[in-house]
């Protein structure tokens, strides 16, 4: 069966018009989870839900080398990390991850998550107003690079910040913000690489357990230490993704303040009722549009033929909002989650598959963890008001916030 093709030599002009509604609307358009397009030169096919995503973790049908165009590997992602390996090698990698995920070290990271949350309360009352979303994004620095064993000085801590945010900001961006992410990036690798080599060379002690000391000392599958620059870059993997975090907060104040009855909720206690409210956040709120894979062999899937080397793209957004898994999937209802199966593949706000041996993200719980330790510090202990301001967000900015960063004012105590 043919593969529905949308019409133009290149649409990548309609990909950056429509940001996360380019795939959706034309799998509604054409009504089917499948379809062909260009964009930046090349042929992509473009599948959502739930069966499209569990063909697309496939790791016999699909493969990442290969998959992230350079803008992004140079400003996101960098370039020979976990994202972009395969099979065995990949797996290697991902243990090294996986390893740093034990429920004694999510602990401490939660122990981390709630002290910086009361440190930033009481400095934040000497403030008339403030931004939520950058004053979050610098908090979450700090956490990350505490629970990393990365030293952060008082005096750093807003380039790295700034830094940080930049890689994540250039995602989906041309001219000065994609320029911007790629400084941010090479002079966050510096850094990195400055701090593996101190850790090798005895110069830096980091606690065992941390993601810098594992890092340094990781082998690979040829028993060799990765190079600086491998292990920089494996790094940031770390300190990036929680830094992003505050992204997810600022939509979660933003739903507080935009459902209250959330907040009285939140309000109660019930940790389950905040669990809920946090896989809603990651739902419903706008973060990564798609993913991408290349064909690593000759398939058919659903009537249809994928050649080798063909790029694919898994509509994220799309999936999280389809009408087909998710019952009013455009409104903002926590309860929702007391139904859902646990599905791998139906809900992928980071991605789907398998955790150890798949591309599923590592840093899942990590971001589950400090969200909701986060969200319930923000409606329990934290008094503040919520000026009139632009709370639109953009849904063709990739990625996206309140373009007014969520101000707020008069903060104190709860």
């Amino acid at each position: 069966m043919a593969i529905t093709r949308e019409k133009g030599m290149d649409n990548t002009h309609r990909l950056l018009m429509e940001g996360f509604h380019y795939i959706p609307e034309r799998r509604r358009k054409f009504q089917s989870n499948i379809f062909q397009t260009r964009l930046l030169g090349q042929k992509v096919i473009c599948i959502g839900g739930e069966e499209a995503a569990e063909v697309f973790y496939d790791e016999g049908k699909f493969k990442r080398k290969g998959a992230a165009p350079n803008r992004v590997k140079e400003t996101l992602f960098g370039k020979k990390g976990v994202q972009g390996m395969d099979d065995t090698p990949h797996r290697h990698r991902k243990q090294l991850f996986m390893s740093l995920m034990t429920s004694e070290r999510l602990r401490e990271l939660r122990e981390i998550t709630r002290w910086q949350w009361q440190v930033a309360r009481d400095n934040w009352q000497q403030k008339r107003e403030m931004s939520l979303f950058h004053e979050s994004e610098k908090l979450m620095c700090r956490v990350a690079c505490e629970w990393a064993g990365v030293p952060l000085f008082a005096s750093e801590l807003n380039q790295r910040t700034r830094d940080l945010a930049a890689m994540i900001d250039a995602f989906g961006a041309i001219g000065p913000r994609h320029w911007k992410g790629r400084t941010a990036r090479n002079r966050s690798e510096k850094w990195a690489r400055s701090l593996v080599q101190q850790v090798r060379e005895g110069k830096r002690s980091p606690r065992e357990g941390t993601a810098l000391n594992a890092i340094a000392w990781h082998r690979d599958l040829n028993g060799k230490l990765l190079s600086l620059q491998t292990a920089a870059v494996e790094l940031l993997n770390i300190l990036r993704p929680i830094t992003a975090i505050g992204r997810y907060v600022t939509f979660g104040a933003l739903a507080m303040h935009d459902f209250p009855e959330t907040s009285e909720k939140l309000r109660s206690g019930d940790e389950t009722y905040n669990r809920m409210f946090v896989q809603e956040v990651r739902r419903y709120y706008p973060f990564g549009p798609f993913l991408g894979a290349k064909v690593r062999h000759n398939f058919n899937w659903s009537g249809h033929h994928f050649n080798k080397g063909t790029l694919v793209l898994l509509d994220v957004y799309g999936t999280n909002h389809d009408l087909d898994l998710w019952e009013n999937p455009d409104e903002f209802r926590p309860e929702r989650f007391k139904e859902w199966g646990g599905s791998p593949f139906d809900f992928i706000p980071q991605g789907g598959g398998d955790y150890d041996m798949g591309h599923r993200c590592a840093g899942e719980w990590v971001t589950v963890d400090v969200m909701q330790v986060s969200l319930e510090y923000l409606a329990n202990h934290i008094d503040y008001e919520v000026p009139k301001q632009h709370l639109y967000y953009s849904m063709v900015r990739m990625p996206t916030l309140p373009k007014s960063r969520f101000m707020i004012s008069r903060v104190t105590p709860r």
